[in-house]
């Protein structure tokens, strides 16, 4: 190993600007004390560094070097206690994760040229699901300000105050590197520049985010921002733990990378980095994630993209709020949802624009709704989150609507949750528009102020049980396969199909048109992740009218065997109408509502309330029987048993 310098070694100065520019004088590094063991300090003037197979050295101090070599065998390292980052003209590189698997990074081998800094920072190490996670940050900000023995300043540009930073540039192309993290503390970051490429290692602790909020104390506010990462996990943002952030004005883009050699698809929290396939989608980078308990995050005036998995999600917590005003969700590439909805998770898209490739929400538990951002909503939303919109700032806000454009289908459900559409919303799916893979379900639609639906595969809601074939354990590999059930399907005699239950899918429609077929195909007597369980389809029409089919049905999938392969053929199944047996379809029409009936359906209770109709297409009338006799339709009488509608 050896040490060529231009002049006798000193020690680091005590303040230092970001990004090395005189005019950006704004934090205090504090020289970070060597340990009693012999290693590197800081010098000035020209010097290079090599590092020989074989050996290993120890850097006790923040340095500078114009050459940087380390040999194949060979290992730059910090003293315990610290982490060690690698600069060269501002970006920080170099960095490898030790191992697939691995929480912890070292710098590669290589040689490196230019302005070098190696940054000996405090440790921030993060504990999730068992594992510690060592961060390195470029900017580290606590309840005191700026902590510049946790920040590698020399990776930073812009200005950085205790409570606020302007122009902040980051470029990492080092794996397991994180932009800026802030915890329990009060911060603004007013359009701050970041790109990381190269791997992250975990979007559930963090570790490669580019800005993280964590705390309950934490009040982040992120605007005018512009975030562009790629690789594995390496997500723009993530809110954890109780945060509150707020980004306004700002596009966030990601895209998938590389995944390790060796890797194993899990479901594993502590190595999960790809979406789980059982969900009909791949990607192994979401845009942002929501974590913890009680934690917020809102998205105003923005446009978040990922290249794949997911543009908003939310995982790991309870009781979270996941809100978006006025902008843009979407996937670039061929699979992916917008938003996730999970431990009773609110989430609230107002005036926001979906262009995504599989779904616009995937919901496992909470409630979402899609609706106008008027005046009221908004200044409601900036009352109960805090957000702290100015008068100015909501005056300048436009009326818009929700659109959402998908490439297969709208709403899955995959565990219990609410959907409520409103406002002029619009939803246009290429294949089903609510597919509801057997669980407990409520849709609310208002179809008053010109909200609209339209599935391009004539589905607008579909039951059926689950085909996730779940992992595989004790590993949680994701190596499951779904194969179709062909033995008869057994009733389940303590079951009522004729009457509304707190575990069936609900949903009501006012003042809309629709077009299109409603399908329960649910068996009822296998289980998923839990006990077989019947659940009964629940129609309520309201001032509507409805052309198309209502029916009990059975399904089959295209093909009889999916494995990881084959994953977008989860939830595509044809409908072939049959007799109700653990899947009762419930239909009630009030409020001069038309149902125009299609084609023979297979119910188990309607009603028809006085001044609604029930008719027949193409000028056919409707045939009503009732266990096999056909009986007249009376106003306000509720039919119950094995109901058929057909065409006469």
């Amino acid at each position: 190993m050896s040490l060529t310098t231009g002049a006798a070694v000193i020690a680091l100065s005590a303040t230092a600007t970001l990004g090395g520019g005189a005019a950006a004088v704004a934090a205090t590094v504090d020289a970070v004390a060597p340990t009693a063991a012999t290693g590197l300090g800081n010098s000035s003037g020209t010097h290079t560094l090599t590092v020989e197979s074989g050996q290993t050295a120890v850097v006790t101090e923040t340095t500078t070097l114009t050459s940087l070599t380390i040999e194949e065998g060979a290992a730059l390292v910090a003293p315990e206690g610290f982490a060690l980052s690698l600069t060269v003209n501002g970006i920080e590189t170099g960095q490898q994760v030790a191992s697939t698997g691995a929480t912890e990074s070292t710098v590669h081998p290589g040689v490196y040229r230019g302005d070098i800094v190696l940054t000996v920072a405090a440790e921030n190490p993060i504990v999730f699901n068992g594992l510690t996670y060592d961060f390195r940050q470029a900017l580290y900000v606590d309840a005191n300000g700026v902590d510049s023995s946790k920040s590698v300043l020399s990776s930073v540009s812009g200005v950085a105050g205790d409570t606020a930073a302007t122009g902040l540039g980051i470029t990492s192309t080092g794996e397991l590197f994180n932009g800026i993290y802030v915890v329990d503390a009060d911060y603004t970051l007013v359009n701050p520049r970041i790109s990381l490429t190269g791997n992250g290692r975990s979007d559930f602790a963090g570790q490669g985010a580019g800005i993280i909020g964590s705390g309950a104390e934490t009040l982040l506010v992120i605007d005018g921002a512009k975030i562009d990462n790629t690789g594995v996990v390496r997500p723009a943002i993530v809110a954890k733990d109780g945060a509150n952030v707020v980004v306004k004005n700002s596009t966030i883009t990601t895209a998938d990378g590389t995944l390790p050699g060796g890797y194993q698809s899990s479901v594993n929290l502590s190595y999960m980095q790809d979406a789980p396939w059982m969900l009909g989608i791949a990607g192994n980078n979401r845009a942002t994630n929501l974590l913890g308990e009680n934690t917020q995050a809102t998205y105003i005036s923005s446009s978040i993209t990922s290249e794949n998995w997911g543009a908003l999600s939310v995982d790991t917590g309870s009781d979270t709020k996941l809100s978006a005003i006025n902008s843009t969700v979407a996937n670039s590439g061929e699979d992916g949802y917008g938003s996730y909805v999970i431990g009773n998770a609110t989430e609230r898209f107002l005036g926001t624009t979906f262009d995504v490739a599989t779904y616009a929400s995937i919901v496992t538990g909470g409630s979402v709704v899609y609706g106008d951002s008027t005046k009221d909503a908004v200044a409601a939303l900036n009352s109960e989150l805090e957000l702290g919109l100015s008068a100015t700032e909501l005056a300048q806000l436009p009326v818009e609507s929700t659109t959402i454009t998908s490439d297969r289908f709208g709403v899955m459900w995959h565990n219990r949750g609410t959907v409520d559409i409103s406002g002029g919303t619009t939803i246009a799916t290429d294949e089903t528009l609510f597919l509801d893979k057997g669980q407990q379900i409520g849709v609310t639609v208002d179809g008053s102020e010109g909200a609209t639906l339209d599935a391009g595969n004539g589905v607008l809601l579909q039951v059926m049980d689950n085909d996730d074939p779940g992992p595989v354990p004790p590993l949680l590999l994701n190596t499951g396969v779904y194969t179709e059930p062909t033995n008869p399907v057994t009733k389940n005699t303590s079951f009522d199909v004729t009457t509304q239950h707190g575990t069936d899918a609900v949903t009501t429609f006012t003042d809309i048109a629709l077009t299109g077929d409603f399908f329960n195909g649910m068996r009822g007597d296998i289980g998923g992740f839990g006990p077989a369980q019947p659940r009964n389809l629940v129609v309520n029409l309201d001032g509507s009218a409805l052309t198309g089919v209502v029916t009990a049905s059975t399904t089959k999938h295209r093909i009889d065997t999916i494995t990881s392969a084959e994953y977008r053929e989860l939830g595509v199944v044809t409908n072939t109408a049959s007799e109700v047996v653990n899947n009762g379809v419930i239909v009630s029409l009030t409020g001069d509502s038309t149902w125009t009936v299609t084609g023979t359906s297979y119910l188990s209770s309607l009603t028809v309330e006085a001044g609604s109709t029930l008719a027949g297409s193409n000028g056919e009338a409707p045939v009503l029987t009732v266990d096999g006799v056909v009986t007249p339709l009376v106003a306000g009488t509720t039919y119950t048993g094995n109901v058929v509608i057909t065409l006469g």
